[in-house]
């Protein structure tokens, strides 16, 4: 058996939420053992096939002399990789916590003020305390937001309804799939795209 190491898998979890890629022979072992079944999108029909189903297809397009690159040889057969895996039992999603810092803040924020909602360069930017510090705010993921230079000023040193301003929304501490934030600016599957979303990998 000839294999691609090359080749790697997207693998989502039973609520179809990607959770790892892994490499061919890992990939198979979870489909040949019956731990998760290929999601199909070659026709862009999302069909689930368990690995009969896979194999037979493979079968099939082999006698159709359709040969894909993503495929590995056996002896008799070229049976195709398939680019993602859905598992039958696991619903976890792994996380990570964020170090707080001014950089992953404004991902966080999307580069947005929290008050006016206007997407600003980094320089013009600030960080500001929610409560105030000397209110007792802390400088932590639930009390720190991007502020434009124009609302930081206009909230000075009070609370937002103390100057009668709004967040869009709350702060929090956000917790990133570790592979997911891997891939930005990587080349992955076009078939992936449908399953991430490389423009928020805070969740």
């Amino acid at each position: 058996m000839k294999i691609n190491l090359n080749y790697k898998i997207l693998v989502l979890n039973r609520l179809w939420q990607a959770v790892n890629i892994v490499g061919v022979q890992r990939g198979f072992s979870l489909l040949l053992q019956d731990h998760a079944q290929v999601i199909y999108t070659g026709d862009e029909s999302y069909r689930l096939m368990n690995s009969d189903a896979w194999l037979a297809l493979s079968q099939e397009m082999q006698d159709m002399g359709e040969s894909p690159e993503e495929c590995i040889q056996t002896v008799r057969l070229k049976i195709l990789v398939p680019k993602v895996l859905l598992l039958r039992s696991y619903s976890q999603v792994p996380v990570h916590e964020v170090k707080f810092s001014r950089e992953n803040l404004l991902d966080r924020d999307d580069h947005r003020c929290q008050y006016c909602g206007n997407q600003l360069e980094a320089a013009l930017l600030n960080m500001d305390h929610v409560i105030p510090r000397d209110q007792g705010g802390k400088t932590s993921w639930e009390n720190i937001v991007t502020s434009c230079i124009k609302c930081n000023s206009k909230k000075a040193n009070r609370l937002p309804h103390q100057a009668n301003m709004r967040l869009i929304k709350k702060p929090e501490r956000p917790r990133w799939r570790p592979f997911i934030s891997s891939l930005i600016g990587q080349s992955y599957e076009k078939d992936w795209e449908h399953f991430l979303n490389l423009n928020k990998v805070a969740q």
